[in-house]
């Protein structure tokens, strides 16, 4: 499934190396309580409403500025899941498969965990439907949100195979 090629006019992407083994990042990819420790940037904190690992599962999470008040945060479906190395999930169809108009973009973000001598190479790619929308999502922030997030996953995975 990967190997779909860049498109650099419509596609961002962050990629570094984590210090752990894939099978620990695919749990904190999969286990709702660790996956809620990292998907947003802190000091926000994030409710895993669904989380359903496998084609066609739910990813439903909430964030908070204040560990209080929850807003949404992302409803979408998964398309694919490879266990260990490959996660692929949209925002164009919500968790309850209906077709969504998220704001401000729709998107498709794929998550590859491949083997490196010093861990994992873990590669995110984030695919939009135009160069507009890939225009805005860079402009909102893309590279230190998703990079933000990937380092929290870093520390959390790192952290764990000390």
């Amino acid at each position: 499934m990967s190997g779909r090629g860049i498109d650099p006019e419509r596609d961002l992407t962050v990629e570094r190396v984590i210090r752990a083994p894939r099978a620990t990042i695919w749990k904190a990819w999969t286990d709702p309580g660790r996956f809620a420790r990292w998907w947003v940037p802190a000091p926000a904190v994030c409710r895993v409403e669904r989380l359903e690992v496998r084609p066609g599962g739910a990813i439903l999470t909430r964030f908070s500025e204040d560990g209080e008040q929850f807003a949404p945060h992302l409803d979408a479906s998964f398309l694919v899941v490879e266990e260990p190395d490959l996660l692929v999930y949209t925002n164009a169809i919500d968790s309850n498969w209906r077709p969504a108009g998220p704001e401000p973009f729709l998107m498709t973000a794929e998550i590859t965990l491949a083997e490196h001598p010093e861990g994992t190479d873990y590669r995110i790619v984030v695919r939009h439907g135009s160069p507009a929308a890939r225009a805005r999502h860079e402009e909102l922030g893309f590279a230190d949100g998703w990079g933000t997030v990937a380092g929290q996953l870093a520390k959390l995975v790192e952290g764990e195979t000390q």
